[in-house]
C-alpha cells in the first residue's frame, strides 16, 4: 500500500512555515523541536521530495514545498470541515462559524448579527475576528476564517465576493463650522482641512473615491486611528471629516456637537459585501449567513 502524508504531519508543516522557526513552530504544536524536526524529515521522505532547504542554522521552503504547503492547507481545511460537518450531523449553520469583520464595520453591526445568530441558530458558535482587510483575508486563505465582512472594492483575489449593502458617505462638521463654506464646491474647502483615517483602514481609500477628493491639499497629512479619535478630532474643531452612515447611525455622533451634510457628491457611498473561499463545503451556510448580515445592514444603512 502507497505511503501517505499524515494529517499530524502536514499541520507541523503548516506551522513552520507560518512561524518560520523550528523552535517557534514547536512550541506552537506543543511538541519537542527534535520531535517536529523528525517530522517533517519523514514527510520528506514519505513524499521523496525536499521540501526545505537546510543548513546549520537557517532554512527555506523550496518552489516545491510552497506548493506543497498551499496544498496541505487545502486538505486541513477539508479535514476540519468534515470534522464539524459530523459532529454537526451535516446540518448549515450548526458547530464553530469564525467571522472576520474590518475595525470600521464591526462595531457598529457585529452585536446585532450576533443576536439575530442566537435567535434564529441556536446551535451556531459564532466566533468573531475583528481586523484589516488583509490581515482577514490571508486569514481567510489559511482556513482560519470562514467568511470576511469587509467593504468593496477591494482586491480579493480568488474569493467568492458578494456585496450585501451601500453605506452612504455624509460629510460630518462641526455645528459652529457652517459658515466656512463647507457648502460649497470642495475646491474652495481650506487646505488641510480634511481628517481621514490612516491608509491601513480601506475606508480612507473609498472615502476619497467615493467623494472626490482628487486635491490632496485638502487633506490633512495628520490621520486618526480610528472612527472614535476621528469623531473627537472633528468635535475640537481641528477639521471635518466624511463618515458612512452605518457608523452615524449607530450614535457615533451622539453626545457632540457635530452635524451631517450631503458630501456634495451623488454617488459617495462604499459597498459593504463578504468574502469566502469558493472551494469551501459550507456554502449553504456562507449562503445563509450573508442573508441574515444583508438583513442586519439594511437597518443599519438606511
Amino acid at each position: 500500500m502507497k505511503r501517505l502524508p499524515s494529517i499530524k504531519q502536514l499541520q507541523y508543516l503548516l506551522a513552520l512555515h507560518e512561524h518560520q522557526h523550528f523552535g517557534r513552530a514547536a512550541e506552537a504544536c506543543y511538541i519537542g523541536q527534535s520531535t517536529l524536526s523528525a517530522a517533517i524529515a519523514n514527510l520528506e521522505e514519505t513524499m521523496n521530495t525536499q521540501l526545505l532547504e537546510r543548513d546549520h542554522k537557517t532554512f527555506i521552503f523550496t518552489p516545491l514545498g510552497e506548493d506543497v504547503v498551499r496544498q496541505a492547507r487545502y486538505i486541513i481545511e477539508q479535514c476540519e470541515e468534515l470534522t464539524d460537518f459530523a459532529k454537526c450531523q451535516g446540518k448549515p449553520m450548526a458547530g464553530p462559524f469564525r467571522l472576520g469583520c474590518i475595525p470600521t464595520i464591526a462595531p457598529f453591526v457585529l452585536s446585532e448579527v450576533m443576536a439575530l445568530c442566537r435567535e434564529r441558530y441556536p446551535e451556531l458558535q459564532l466566533l468573531l475576528r475583528e481586523d484589516t482587510s488583509d490581515n482577514s483575508l490571508h486569514a481567510l486563505a489559511e482556513g482560519r476564517l470562514d467568511m470576511v465582512l469587509l467593504a468593496l472594492p477591494y482586491e480579493t483575489g480568488a474569493f467568492h465576493t458578494e456585496v450585501l449593502a451601500q453605506d452612504g458617505f455624509k460629510l460630518v462638521l462641526h455645528k459652529d463650522w457652517l459658515d466656512r463654506g463647507f457648502n460649497q464646491d470642495i475646491s474652495q474647502w481650506p487646505d488641510e482641512s480634511i481628517f481621514l483615517l490612516e491608509r491601513e483602514h480601506c475606508l480612507t481609500n473609498h472615502a476619497v473615491k467615493a467623494c472626490e477628493l482628487e486635491d490632496s491639499r485638502k487633506v490633512n497629512p495628520f490621520f486618526a486611528t480610528s472612527l472614535h479619535t476621528l469623531t473627537q478630532m472633528v468635535n475640537n474643531k481641528l477639521g471635518v471629516t466624511f463618515m458612512p452612515k452605518m457608523a452615524i447611525n449607530s450614535g457615533l455622533l451622539d453626545g457632540t456637537e457635530l452635524i451631517t451634510q450631503s458630501p456634495g457628491t451623488a454617488a459617495a457611498y462604499r459597498d459593504i459585501g463578504v468574502a469566502w473561499r469558493p472551494t469551501s463545503t459550507k456554502a449553504h451556510s456562507y449562503r445563509l449567513m450573508a442573508d441574515l448580515i444583508a438583513q442586519v445592514l439594511a437597518q443599519k444603512c438606511k
